[in-house]
């Protein structure tokens, strides 16, 4: 385990020096595999790993939905989805916030990016909430927290890349993942109620007007393409019509036609899309297989097995066990990228949780659930610096204060799906 220990507080060594974490696991794994197998053997296994891994079928859902989400982010849809949640919202406390909840939601399940959906969000609702005397924290926080819930509800990213790593079914993931993440929208949705109710100067009530809701009937109208092709695909894996890997191919060339026909696309915005969904998994790509290579090392240590002989001795029981996991990724999600802490974690962590009868599916969707609260929490909280970065005028603490009763809520909703994994384990039940 020593050797082990030592590899992995390396990559957190240069992860911390700024070097990418892919390329910091595909370094430590082959070196420490050099150390224990020599050179060759090392650079034998580096490679045959990388090849193996390229040659996954399973790995083309991730540039498809990448794809996806590139073109329906250059259709410009943000104002329309946000217009759209307001009127749904209605009078309802906090309207203007729960509308941002729920256009985030949208938005980021069909892009499958929180950092996008901060970013656009960002721009679309937090001027109309400071101009109507919303606090800069509570928009702010807002806007953010809401961001990551396009980590969980499908099509997810980290989900796929869970699922890839784990090899766990990436379908089951999806079907797995609705019931957390319609509980983490109503209880956001709570969070703001709760705020208005105790706290109504930070977030007056609009009085509705024709004009707004002329907007918003113009809005739903428009989006009526987005909301079928989101139909389509997700009906049409959950009904077992196509695979997931057919339904983003679908999805991506569904979205590049809306795009067209919304006149969003010329030649160079076209290139320009293909480049960075190839960007966004060329990285994405490093980092599964410096993962699958570091994991190779580390399995060959025989950490896996000593740590599952330290937690048996230590008897802390499953729920005990959670517990500890869930400050570990806490403290981890605060100071690391999060995908890469998932990355990191999840190939050490599978044996124990084999050991204990866990269902990797749902240990798949607990693992998201922290990654969420990962992009929030200080000194990184990538979310936080992503709105201060369109609104540099708000300090980073402000917004750091109007995410913390929404990280109580994504608390919440763990805590709940590890006292009740039928949260999770019964849409998995009825679909699969």
């Amino acid at each position: 385990m020593l050797i082990a220990t030592l590899g992995i507080s390396l990559v957190l060594f240069l992860a911390f020096l700024g070097t990418p974490l892919g390329l910091s696991m595909l370094l430590v794994g082959i070196g420490g595999f050099a150390w224990i197998r020599g050179i060759d053997a090392a650079l034998f296994m580096g490679s045959q790993t990388v090849i193996d891994a390229s040659a996954n079928y399973g790995l083309s859902v991730l540039p498809m939905f990448i794809l996806m989400g590139v073109f329906i982010h250059r259709s410009n849809i943000a104002d329309e989805l946000y217009e759209f949640a307001n009127r749904v919202a209605g009078n309802v406390k906090g309207s203007l916030a729960q509308a941002t909840v729920g256009s985030c939601a949208m938005f980021g399940v069909l892009t499958g990016s929180s950092i996008a959906t901060a970013a656009t969000m960002s721009k679309v609702a937090i001027p109309p909430m400071r101009k109507l005397g919303y606090s800069d924290t509570l928009s702010t926080g807002c806007v953010a927290s809401a961001g990551v819930l396009g980590m969980l509800i499908p099509p997810s990213v980290p989900l796929i890349i869970f699922g890839l790593i784990s090899d766990q079914d990436i379908l089951s993931l999806f079907i797995a993942a609705i019931g957390p993440g319609l509980l983490v929208a109503l209880l956001f949705s709570i969070t703001i109620w709760v705020i208005a109710t105790v706290r109504p100067e930070l977030c007056p009530n609009p009085q509705s007007s024709a004009e707004r809701r002329r907007r918003s009937t113009s809005s739903a109208k428009t989006l009526i393409p987005f909301f079928f092709l989101f139909l389509l695909v997700v009906g049409g894996m959950y009904s077992g019509v196509f695979t997931i890997t057919e339904a983003a191919g679908i999805g991506a060339f569904g979205a590049f036609l809306i795009a067209l026909l919304r006149r969003k696309l010329c030649p160079t915005s076209f290139l320009a899309c293909l480049v960075d969904a190839a960007k966004t998994t060329g990285k994405l790509f490093v980092v599964v297989f410096g993962a699958m290579v570091f994991g190779t090392f580390i399995n060959m240590t025989g950490m896996a097995r000593e740590l599952v002989q330290v937690i048996e001795s230590l008897n802390l029981g499953l729920f005990g066990l959670l517990l500890v996991l869930m400050l570990m990724y806490f403290v981890l999600g605060a100071v690391l990228e999060t995908i890469g802490v998932m990355i990191l974690t999840v190939p050490i962590l599978l044996p124990v949780m084999t050991l204990y009868g866990v269902d990797l599916v749902w240990f798949g969707i607990f693992v998201v659930m922290m990654i969420e609260i990962g992009m929030l929490t200080p000194p990184i909280g990538i979310n936080v610096f992503t709105v201060s970065s369109v609104f540099p005028d708000i300090p980073l603490k402000k917004i750091f204060l109007g995410t913390a009763p929404f990280l109580v809520a994504n608390l919440v909703a763990v805590l709940a799906i590890v006292l009740f994994p039928e949260i999770a384990m019964l849409p998995l039940a009825w679909l699969g």
